[in-house]
């Protein structure tokens, strides 16, 4: 019996692998299960929606009955998969079991809240679902603590203030955007969020939450407290591995995968946040991209390797947009940069001269893809 293709999770990565499939076979069956609607939603957007007054239902692109009708996919929101039986090929939850020739992994990463007394105060915004348990306290702040100064952090701060609240950021490094780019290059945009009005706690560590009569009180590692209204963790994603493990697959960081996808277990593959490729796991949107046709076409029988060209990394700060690529977070760089009025072009290069990463900022992000050319060849 052909019992097809079967994925968990409804992000991105999995409705690209579904469209990149159909694309080339009309007829393979396909069974998709969730944890959620399995409606279609732009998760970047959620960086946008507190300026925009969007609610989380403005977000819907495509509802699930539609996107199952389109690409002729069995669709199971709400259902949660517990267990996968490798060697039987069948993945369960507590109602229902679904049998697989093939299974799709894209259950995506879950937001690191710090462990600290008082964590439950705080607010994700990692899919449409959390978005919506936390749009009405958001909308009603005055006062924000964003928890984490990298990409959604950042991106975070800037649309809350230009909703105009009270921002406040804390993270434990020197700067914003640690992770990526030394403090010479991000120092552009720290300056802008500055200028806004954000206030930043760098170098500081948040200890305590509290609820007072005043609100949140939040208490850094150093004794300083600042009382705020909504308190977001925006301090990184884990890659969701638990179901793997599970299964036995093997998983460093996220769930190990070959050129073509696949895990430990030749049936078995995965992409997108959860998976590691090549020792790297890579949350954006383009390596999802690549991924989700080089997989496609593995999983209809067309053998073939991911390949990874360097890549644009966005920064969504309306602002002060930046576009990143190459390898912006090494440390044994020399930085040319060139900052003036209308932007900054920032040019890592390694001891040889040879161009290994670099940093555009506003209207000289035209200049992104002729760099991107120069760290190809």
């Amino acid at each position: 019996m052909n019992h097809g293709i079967v994925i968990i999770g409804s992000g991105f990565a999995a409705r690209q692998v579904v469209k990149n499939i159909r694309k080339q076979n009309a007829d393979v069956p396909l069974t998709l299960i969730a944890a959620d609607s399995i409606d279609e939603y732009n998760k970047p957007d959620i960086s946008h929606v507190i300026s925009r007054g969007q609610r989380a239902d403005d977000l819907t692109l495509q509802p699930a009955r539609a996107f199952a009708e389109q690409y002729a996919v069995r669709l199971f929101p709400h259902a949660t998969v517990t267990d996968i039986d490798a060697s039987a090929r069948v993945v369960k939850n507590r109602d229902a079991q679904w049998s697989y020739d093939k299974l799709v992994l894209a259950t995506g990463a879950t937001p690191f809240v710090p462990p600290v007394p008082g964590h439950e105060l705080m607010l994700t915004l990692n899919s449409q679902c959390e978005y919506g348990a936390a749009q009405q306290r958001l909308f009603d702040a005055k006062r924000v603590l964003i928890v984490g100064g990298g990409l959604i952090g950042t991106e975070l701060a800037m649309d809350f203030c230009r909703a105009g609240k009270q921002v406040t950021l804390v993270d434990s490094a020197a700067s914003i955007l640690a992770s990526l780019m030394p403090p010479e290059v991000s120092s552009r945009l720290q300056h802008r969020l500055t200028d806004m009005g954000v206030h930043l706690l760098l170098k500081s560590q948040l200890a305590l939450l509290e609820d007072t009569a005043n609100g949140i009180r939040a208490t850094l590692d150093d004794g300083r407290s600042v009382n705020v209204d909504a308190v977001v963790a925006a301090a990184g994603l884990r890659p969701d591995t638990a179901l793997a493990r599970r299964a036995g697959l093997r998983v460093q960081r996220g769930v190990e995968v070959n050129g073509a996808l696949q895990t430990s277990d030749p049936h078995i593959y995965a992409l997108g946040d959860c998976a590691e490729i090549n020792g790297r796991v890579l949350p954006f949107l383009q390596p999802i991209l690549l991924s989700a046709l080089c997989l496609a076409k593995n999983l209809l029988g067309q053998p073939g390797a991911l390949t990874l060209p360097p890549m644009l990394v966005k920064v969504k700060t309306p602002d002060m947009p930046l576009h990143l690529a190459g390898e912006s977070h090494r440390r044994d760089l020399c930085w040319h940069l060139v900052n003036r009025h209308s932007g900054m072009v920032a040019k890592g290069l390694d001891e040889e001269g040879k161009l290994r990463a670099f940093v555009v900022s506003e209207d000289n992000m035209k200049e992104a893809f002729a760099l991107l050319k120069s760290l190809s060849a």
